[in-house]
């Protein structure tokens, strides 16, 4: 089956039966302080070209302007909502609206700002050849990064030291093997994740990165 197909079905029958609980999601994050329901950053998709993404907001309204890009879990910009939609991942449902216009996949590498992939070195280029996704082997074997920042000093060196080596070798790790069989597994450990996070299978892939 050709890949973009499985996108276009699985992001269409995604937002058709997900519509009530995004719509319920879209009414909290805009009754909590009446700010915008999306967060609408510019990320680096397929060869470079920069795209918005669809986001439901998690933090108070203009919070990228403070320049810092890696967030952690005690941020005080993150909102009450913003806080459970996190931890469940649920922020991210909206880039189904992102697959269905061709920016992003539904397996892929997690789409960076243009600060990060401005670092690449000539091999990790790779990166970009192919879609951006939801979600991948790194955002599996890193599922709760916030949590990993919250309490550091720098969150972004931290992020930079602690977390991105490993990210990237995930994801040109992926760029290389990917197949239909891959993306299918790998959104089923990722649902597995969420609903089941001490699982063996989710343990296998965050202990044998």
């Amino acid at each position: 089956m050709n890949k973009r197909f499985f996108d276009i079905v699985a992001a269409t029958l995604g937002l058709v039966f997900l519509s009530p609980f995004l719509l319920w999601i879209a009414w909290l994050v805009r009754r909590e302080d009446g700010g915008p329901v999306f967060y609408r950053g510019v990320r680096v998709g397929l060869h470079g070209k920069p795209f918005r993404i669809f986001k439901f907001r998690t933090m108070v309204v203009d919070a990228e302007k403070t320049g810092v890009l890696s967030t952690a879990d005690d941020d005080t910009r993150i909102t009450y909502v913003g806080k459970f939609l996190r931890r469940y991942k649920l922020d991210e449902l909206p880039q189904l609206l992102n697959v269905l216009k061709g920016d992003m996949s539904i397996v892929g590498q997690r789409p960076e700002v243009k600060r990060y992939t401005d670092l690449f070195t000539e091999e990790e280029k790779i990166i970009l050849s192919i879609r951006p996704g939801i979600t991948d082997w790194a955002s599996i074997w890193n599922s709760d990064e916030g949590a990993i920042l919250a309490g550091a000093e720098d969150p972004e060196q931290t992020y930079m030291e602690l977390i991105r080596p490993t990210k990237l070798k995930l994801q040109m790790k992926y760029v290389r093997e990917r197949s239909l069989w891959m993306d299918l597994k790998i959104i089923f450990i990722t649902i597995l994740a969420i609903i089941q996070p001490e699982s063996q299978a989710v343990r296998k892939i965050r202990g044998g990165s």
